[in-house]
C-alpha cells in the first residue's frame, strides 16, 4: 500500500517530502538544494557541479572512502545529480539503515573540509571531463546553440562549466558558494519508502533539527527577451557525421502551455523523458519526424528534448545527417513536417496516441522507490508536488487545437536557434 505524499518543514526552514511505500524494504533518501548552474555567472561557471563533487570528498565524521564501502557492503546506492536549477544527493538502502543516510546529509550540509589538495584535484577531474565532452560533437554543438539562445540568461552556459572559470575559481570560491546555498532554508528532504512517518520524522527533528541556516540567497536574473529572429551557429571538428540541432525558446515547467508541447513533443519526435535520475525510454518509430526524416533517409536518428525547468529554456530537436545528405536538407524536410501541423488538421488518434506514448513514458519513470523519491523533491525545484500528482490529467486535457496554437506560437522560425556541427576536412 502506498500512502499519500506528506509535507511538513522544521524551524530552520528544511522542507521535509514523505512517502509511505511498503511494498518493499527499501528507503530512497534524496536532498535538494536550489542551487544549480542558473546560480553561477561568467567567472563561475561550473561552480555547483564542482561543489557537488568536493561533498564526495569526507568530512571529519565520515572521511572519504569510509562511506562508499559501507553503503556497497549493505547492498546500497549513492550518487548525485547537478542540473541547472538544482543538486541532488541520494541514497537507496536497505529500509532500517534510513539514519545512516540522514546522518551521512546532515553532516556534509555542514562540515565538508573542502582540503585544498583535494579541491586540486578536483580541479583537475572536472576539466578533464570538460575536455572529454569536448571531444563529443554534439556537445560542442549543443552548446554553441545553447549559447546563441540566451542573451544573459545563466542558462546560456553548460552545468560543466567553462574551462576558463575552471582554471580560476578558488578554493574560497568554492567554500562560499558552500556555505552561501547549503543549509536548511535552502533544502528539501525527500523520503520515499518503507518507514513509520512518526518515527523518521523524529530522527529528522533530531538529525537535522539544530543545523544553523540563514535566508536563502536568491540570484539576480532579468528576464530573457525573446530571440525575436533565427539565429545559425556553424560549429567545425573532427570526426565524420555532421549533425543538427534546432532549439526553439520553450515555456518553464509551471507554465500550463508546457503540458501542451510536452504532446507536440510525443508527436513530432516521441516523447520527452523529464526524469533524468533514469526511466528507459519508449519508442519513436510512430512520431512524424522518425517517419518523414529516418524512414525517409535524411537522417539517422531522430530525438527531442523538452526538460522542467523553473525558468523557460528550450526543446530542442536532434538529427544525426544521414550520410547521403546535408544539414540544410534536413532543416527545410523538418520545416516542411511542422507545416504540415500548421496547415493540416491533427486528428484526435493521432492527439490521443502522442498522449498516451507521453503518459506510458511518465508513469515508466514513476513505478519504482527511487523514482517516487526523486519526484517527491524534483517538482519543489520548478514547481510543487501537485505538478506531478495531476501530470496525466493535464495531458488528457490537450486537444488538437490546443496543439495547434502551441505549434503557432512556439515553433516558428523567429523563436529558434540553428546549430550545424559539419566534420572538418581533412
Amino acid at each position: 500500500m502506498t500512502n499519500t505524499a506528506q509535507f511538513t518543514s522544521l524551524p530552520n526552514g528544511l522542507s521535509i517530502h514523505l512517502k509511505e511505500i511498503h511494498t518493499a524494504p527499501i528507503i530512497s533518501t534524496w536532498i535538494w538544494y536550489r542551487v544549480g548552474s542558473r546560480n553561477e555567472t561568467r567567472g563561475t561557471t561550473g561552480i555547483s557541479h564542482w561543489v557537488e563533487h568536493m561533498q564526495f570528498k569526507g568530512t571529519q565524521a565520515f572521511p572519504a572512502g569510509i562511506l562508499d564501502r559501507e553503503i556497497s557492503r549493505v547492498g546500497g546506492a549513492w550518487n548525485a545529480l547537478t542540473h541547472m536549477d538544482w543538486t541532488t544527493y541520494f541514497e537507496t538502502m536497505p529500509a532500517h539503515l534510513y539514519n545512516l543516510s540522514l546522518t551521512l546529509e546532515a553532516d556534509r550540509m555542514l562540515n565538508s573540509q573542502f582540503l585544498p589538495e583535494e579541491v586540486e584535484r578536483e580541479r583537475t577531474v572536472v576539466i578533464s571531463e570538460r575536455e572529454g565532452s569536448e571531444n563529443q560533437p554534439q556537445f560542442l554543438l549543443a552548446e554553441a546553440v545553447q549559447d546563441a539562445a540566451f542573451s544573459h540568461h545563466p542558462y546560456k552556459y553548460e552545468v560543466i562549466g567553462l574551462k576558463e572559470d575552471l582554471q580560476t575559481i578558488t578554493r574560497n570560491d568554492l567554500y562560499q558558494h558552500y556555505r552561501q546555498y547549503y543549509q536548511p532554508a535552502n533544502a528539501v528532504l525527500a523520503i520515499a519508502g518503507d518507514f513509520k512517518t512518526r518515527e523518521i520524522m523524529q530522527s529528522i527533528e533530531e538529525i537535522f533539527g539544530e543545523l544553523p541556516s540563514s535566508k536563502p540567497v536568491k540570484p539576480t536574473i532579468t528576464t530573457e527577451p525573446p530571440i525575436q529572429q533565427e539565429k545559425r551557429v556553424f560549429v567545425t571538428g573532427p570526426g565524420e557525421t555532421s549533425y543538427l540541432q534546432i532549439a526553439y525558446r520553450a515555456p518553464s515547467a509551471n507554465n500550463t502551455d508546457f503540458f501542451a508541447l510536452t504532446v507536440l513533443d510525443s508527436l513530432l519526435t516521441g516523447p520527452s523523458s523529464l526524469n533524468m535520475f533514469g526511466s528507459g525510454g519508449t519508442s519513436n518509430k510512430t512520431s512524424r519526424l522518425y517517419r518523414a526524416l529516418v524512414e525517409g533517409e535524411f537522417s539517422v536518428s531522430c530525438r527531442g528534448s523538452l526538460q522542467a525547468t523553473r525558468d523557460p529554456y528550450l526543446y530542442t530537436i536532434n538529427l544525426t545527417v544521414h550520410p547521403d545528405r546535408t544539414p540544410e536538407e534536413i532543416l527545410a524536410a523538418v520545416d516542411h513536417e511542422i507545416k504540415r501541423v500548421l496547415d493540416s488538421p491533427i486528428t484526435k488518434a493521432e492527439i490521443d496516441r502522442a498522449t498516451k506514448q507521453a503518459k506510458a513514458l511518465f508513469v515508466f519513470s514513476s513505478e519504482n522507490i527511487s523514482n517516487q523519491a526523486f519526484w517527491l523533491g524534483y517538482t519543489a525545484m520548478f514547481a510543487d508536488y501537485d505538478w506531478f500528482e495531476n501530470y496525466v490529467a493535464h495531458l488528457a486535457e490537450i486537444t488538437p487545437e490546443k496543439v495547434l496554437q502551441i505549434a503557432q506560437t512556439y515553433l516558428h522560425p523567429n523563436n529558434r536557434v540553428v546549430g550545424f556541427f559539419v566534420p572538418e576536412q581533412g
